[in-house]
C-alpha cells in the first residue's frame, strides 16, 4: 500500500469525501482543496504550490454538478469551473522542487458517444459529439498541457457512481413513490439554439434499452490505490465496472434493493417536463453511455463490486 502525502482537489464532493476518509485510515496525510470547507481554496495558488510539493499522489476532483440546466451561465461555470481547477494543479506541479510521481484527475465516461452497438474502450472508443463531450475533451486537455515530465498522469473516464448517496440516494426516495421504472426514449422537439449549443438530447434507444455503465465508490477509491502500484499505466483509463447493463435492468435492480415490486416506465415527455421542473438535463439518464475497462482489465485489477445487484444492494442498505 502506497504512503506519503495526498493533494485531494474538489475535497468536498461525493468522491472526495470517500477518499478523505480512505487515505486517512490508511494513515496517510491529505491536504484538500474546494471552494470552501476544506484546507485550501483554489484562489490560494501559493498554498497549492507548497501542497503538491512532495506529494506522492494529487487526485483532481473538481467541477461544478452537471445536474442542471444547460443555460449559458451554467455552461460556462461547467468549463471553467473544470479548467481552472485543473490548471492550478498543473501550475504547482510544474513548479514544485519534489513533483508527485502521480496525478489522477477526473474525467468523464461520456466523453464516448452514444454507442448502442458496441461498448467503448480506451483503445477502440469512439469519441462523441455534444457539449458534454466537449466539456470533457477540453478537461482532458488541461490535464496534459503542460510539461511535466516527473508526473505520470490518468484521465479517469469515471462512469456513473454507486453509493451510499449521488445518484442512488434521489432514487431512494423516487422508486417508492412508483417513480422507479425504467426511463424510455421518444422523440422531443429541439429548437436551434439548443443544437447549435450541443445540449439537447437528441432521440436515441427507445424502451430503456440505452445502456448503464457504473462503478461502485469503492472501486473508485481501489483503482486509484491500484494505479498508484502499476506505473505503467498512464493517459485516460476507464473507470466502469465490466458489467454494465441497460436502464430497464438498472432500475429493476434499484426496485429490487428497496423491495418495490412495480416500478412503470416513464415517457420522454414526462421526463423532460420532469427536467425542467427540477432543473436538470434528460441527456445524464438518456445518453446510452456502454463503456468497458479495456486497460483495467489488462493491467489485472480486481473488481470489488463486479456485480450490479451486489453493488446497488450494499449501497441502499
Amino acid at each position: 500500500m502506497a504512503d506519503g502525502r495526498v493533494v485531494i482537489g474538489g475535497s468536498t464532493g461525493f468522491i472526495g469525501t470517500r477518499l478523505q476518509q480512505t487515505y486517512r485510515a490508511q494513515g496517510r496525510e491529505v491536504i484538500t482543496i474546494s471552494r470552501a470547507g476544506a484546507d485550501l481554496t483554489w484562489t490560494d495558488q501559493s498554498g497549492i504550490d507548497a501542497a503538491v510539493d512532495g506529494a506522492e499522489l494529487v487526485v483532481g476532483l473538481a467541477g461544478k454538478s452537471v445536474s442542471c440546466r444547460y443555460t449559458p451561465t451554467n455552461r460556462a461555470l461547467i468549463l471553467s469551473s473544470r479548467l481552472d481547477t485543473t490548471t492550478a494543479l498543473s501550475t504547482a506541479i510544474g513548479r514544485a522542487s519534489a513533483p508527485p510521481p502521480l496525478w489522477v484527475n477526473s474525467s468523464t465516461a461520456t466523453i464516448y458517444r452514444h454507442a448502442e452497438d458496441r461498448p467503448q474502450t480506451e483503445a477502440d472508443g469512439d469519441i462523441g459529439t455534444g457539449f458534454s463531450v466537449e466539456v470533457a475533451k477540453a478537461w482532458e486537455r488541461a490535464l496534459f498541457a503542460d510539461d511535466l515530465p516527473a508526473t505520470r498522469r490518468i484521465a479517469l473516464r469515471t462512469a456513473i457512481v454507486l453509493g451510499d448517496g449521488g445518484v442512488l440516494g434521489t432514487l431512494r426516495r423516487l422508486a417508492p413513490l412508483g417513480l422507479g421504472g425504467p426511463q424510455f426514449d421518444g422523440w422531443w422537439p429541439v429548437t436551434k439554439a439548443r443544437r447549435a449549443a450541443g445540449t439537447a438530447h437528441q432521440h436515441g434507444s427507445g424502451h430503456g434499452h440505452q445502456r448503464f455503465s457504473w462503478i461502485h465508490l469503492d472501486d473508485v477509491a481501489g483503482i486509484i490505490d491500484f494505479l498508484e502500484q502499476h506505473p505503467e499505466l498512464s493517459g485516460p483509463v476507464n473507470a466502469a465496472a465490466p458489467n454494465p447493463v441497460d436502464n430497464v435492468a438498472f432500475m429493476a435492480a434499484v426496485r429490487r434493493a428497496l423491495g418495490v415490486r412495480f416500478g412503470p416506465p416513464t415517457p420522454r415527455w414526462m421526463l423532460e417536463l420532469g427536467a425542467i421542473a427540477i432543473r436538470t438535463e434528460t441527456e445524464l439518464i438518456l445518453k446510452s453511455r456502454w463503456v468497458l475497462p479495456g486497460r483495467l482489465a489488462e493491467a489485472g485489477y480486481a473488481f470489488r463490486h463486479p456485480d450490479l445487484d451486489e453493488a446497488v444492494r450494499v449501497s441502499l442498505r
